[in-house]
């Protein structure tokens, strides 16, 4: 057989025959996913070409985005989301956002993702091959457990060294996204390797993968491994895997090589993802929201780390800062920390697991003079909120040592040596 990438051989599983990189082909999914906007749109589609979904235990429902409903017009979709889902046996799931719940709860190596989300990729960071679809799309998988592709090239991402202090994988991924550009892998599936992976466990590789979205690729993925298999029995849901890889002399579109320890806390000045600059370039432009929340960080990881920076201190006064852990589990785990009273005690405002600010709808609207730090994955005009607010997106440990001073600082200054 010829020698094949990693997504190669994913695809091919799925389509129950060997195929090349750029053939079209229907394959099968393991899981469908969509939430509380897109499946609205995906609700009358499916009506017009079936009566029952595939398997409603594979499709996996959320309230994410916009939830609790902060609008009518919010609160009305739901409404249709819910009698769709009673009609069909699916659960609808309110436990934060959905990339994240997938991973605690769904997702298995090898396994293919339908997502009716752009930020599906984030699922890659367990070894599954997560797809980003429209609504339409969605439809079909809901209703015939298949979707079309065409299967695309790989860039391989070659990682060497070891962070340095203060320096996370949020800096990593930014730092790709600088040399790739924004639109550096569109259609191909971005694959991490390299001596470094090893180290980065499974919620590191979940940031690398979220953010690849945002250099245009269909997805991201890490070879499943020992850290894969160390998170799901951390989850008490381990199921022997095969340790799929992509071939050495498979076909790939492009290999790119980072020293980790070349890179500093890196800042994604607005409005687009790929102005990175190190953190001492944007010191001390002032700030008036910080946000520690999203799919791509707000982990318990994540939320550990503002915590090491931010006990014992005060954030700036005047500041907004709002964190969202990303999943009832994660809400859970920081309240049992005592993180969440910590936050709570300095001035943050706690919000409930979801989406929240990320996307602009509620918990954290941007206004005209906003300057918000986030740690989301988008900085583009408007995403916030007003199209004349400015967002800076930086690690979990620039956010919150930005939150203290009450403008972008350098987190070095607040972690040991």
């Amino acid at each position: 057989m010829p020698a094949q990438t990693l997504v190669q051989k994913i695809l091919s599983a799925h389509a129950g025959r060997p195929l090349s990189i750029g053939e079209l082909a229907v394959v099968r999914a393991d899981d469908v996913l969509a939430h509380d906007t897109t499946c609205a749109w995906a609700i009358e589609p499916f009506h017009q070409i079936a009566t029952h979904v595939f398997d409603a235990q594979k499709i996996h429902l959320f309230f994410d985005h916009a939830y609790p409903a902060p609008s009518v017009q919010a609160s009305h979709l739901h409404t249709l989301i819910r009698r769709f889902a009673l009609e069909q046996g699916i659960d609808i799931i309110t436990d934060g956002v959905c990339h994240q719940v997938m991973a605690e709860r769904f997702l298995e190596p090898n396994h293919l993702l339908v997502g009716a989300d752009s930020h599906t990729p984030t699922g890659g960071g367990l070894g599954a091959l997560c797809m980003g679809f429209g609504s339409t799309d969605a439809a079909v998988a809901m209703a015939t457990g298949k979707v079309w592709v065409r299967v695309p090239q790989t860039i391989r991402i070659v990682l060497e060294g070891r962070l340095a202090g203060g320096v996370y994988p949020k800096d990593v991924i930014l730092s790709i996204a600088k040399a790739l550009s924004s639109e550096g892998a569109n259609y191909k599936v971005v694959e991490f390797c390299g001596p470094a992976i090893r180290d980065f466990e499974v919620p590191s590789r979940l940031t690398l993968c979220n953010m690849c979205a945002e250099i245009g690729a269909k997805t991201g993925i890490v070879p499943a491994d020992a850290q894969t298999e160390k998170y799901l029995r951390a989850q008490n849901r381990f199921v022997p895997f095969e340790r799929l890889r992509s071939d050495p002399d498979a076909e790939f579109a492009d290999t790119f090589t980072f020293d980790l320890s070349a890179i500093e806390p890196t800042v994604a000045c607005p409005p687009d993802i790929d102005r990175d600059v190190p953190v001492s370039q944007v010191e001390g432009t002032p700030i008036t929201q910080v946000f520690l929340g999203s799919c791509t960080n707000c982990r318990i990881e994540d939320l550990e780390v503002a915590s090491r920076i931010l006990k014992g201190r005060k954030i700036a006064p005047g500041l907004k800062f709002i964190v969202t852990p990303a999943s009832r589990q994660v809400y859970e785990q920081a309240i049992e920390r005592g993180y969440l009273a910590e936050f709570s005690r300095i001035g943050a405002i706690i919000s409930p697991p979801g989406c929240g600010a990320c996307l602009g709808r509620h918990m954290g609207v941007l206004d005209d003079d906003d300057v918000c730090v986030s740690t989301s994955n988008r900085n583009f005009t408007g995403r916030m909120g007003s199209p004349k607010a400015k967002i800076y997106l930086a690690s979990p440990a620039t956010a919150a040592a930005s939150a203290i001073e009450g403008q972008i600082a350098d987190p070095r200054r607040y972690l040991p040596k």
